[in-house]
């Protein structure tokens, strides 16, 4: 049993930190900062200027009861069930993956294309393939007001996760939640057709850290034997719904460029462009006809 937290706002940051980093948490400063502050309703300045601020009982309990979950190898921003995505806070369910900055690549990579097209024809029609947590088609929606964006999900709980983000950021009017295994249920063309697929290969999903393997879901991971199924299915099935001047972008493990370079070009495909994250690693590729 932990010792009881401390009232005040600055021993209590303190005593929750000392605690995440006894346990061997990577970031213990960071994510002790998020759940005080999110969980007692401060910010980072009432900790400087107010360190005698007294937290309420109620707050205490469940800033206790996140440490324990933290502890335990809960990610962080699954214990507040939501993260920040270019921007944006969207809400986080066990069906959805949690956003991640690389993914932020892919929207940095679409959008200079999706403004254009908005500014030539008035519109840009953006697919979102495996939508999740909606965090790729609505950050393209919040910086391109004449966009529209349909996100598609096999997973109900996602599509409803989505939904609530839209509707929390005022896009639902631009965005249509879609129950789809890929293209199965889609209909009409696109100006862009964006994914991040599952490409982990299915042997190497029980070698990824505790976080992602045991809180992400796996239909969310598993790109089969060899990672590279959903771009097979991508590259085979999206002419039918690809506008002919318009693009597809696809986020990729660090290591499968070349590969997914090859099975769009036997598509027929021609690469528009290759970009990396911040941490320097191939992380997204764009095709175009």
């Amino acid at each position: 049993m932990a010792d009881a937290l401390p009232a005040a706002l600055g021993p209590l940051l303190r005593a929750a930190r000392e605690r995440l980093a006894a346990a061997g948490i990577a970031d213990p400063q960071l994510d002790s900062r998020l759940i005080v502050e999110h969980l007692s309703g401060t910010t980072r300045t009432q900790a400087i200027a107010e360190p005698d601020r007294i937290v309420d009982v109620a707050a205490l309990a469940a800033i206790e009861a996140a440490l324990r979950r933290r502890v335990a190898g809960e990610p962080v921003h699954r214990i507040l069930g939501h993260r920040e995505f270019y921007g944006l806070r969207l809400s986080l369910s066990p069906e959805t993956l949690e956003p991640r900055p690389d993914t932020e690549t892919l929207v940095d990579a679409v959008l200079p294309f999706a403004r254009a097209m908005a500014e030539i024809v008035g519109e840009c029609r953006i697919l979102d393939l495996g939508t999740g947590t909606g965090a790729i088609a609505l950050a393209l929606l919040s910086a391109v007001p004449a966009a529209t964006a349909t996100g598609t999900d096999i997973s109900s709980g996602a599509l409803a996760t989505a939904t609530r983000n839209a509707t929390e950021l005022g896009l639902a009017e631009r965005f249509k939640a879609l129950q789809s295994n890929w293209f199965e249920k889609v209909s009409g063309r696109y100006h862009v057709i964006a994914a991040n697929p599952p490409y982990i290969p299915s042997r190497d999903i029980r070698n990824l850290q505790d976080e992602v393997r045991d809180f992400d879901p796996r239909q969310a991971l598993d790109g089969g034997a060899d990672g590279l199924v959903p771009y097979r299915i991508i590259a085979g099935e999206a002419e039918g719904f690809l506008e002919a001047q318009g693009k597809i972008a696809v986020e990729i493990g660090h290591t499968q460029r070349n590969e997914v370079a090859e099975i769009f070009t036997a598509a027929r495909y021609r690469l528009a462009g290759a970009y990396r994250d911040l941490g320097g690693n191939d992380r997204v590729l764009m095709f175009e006809r």
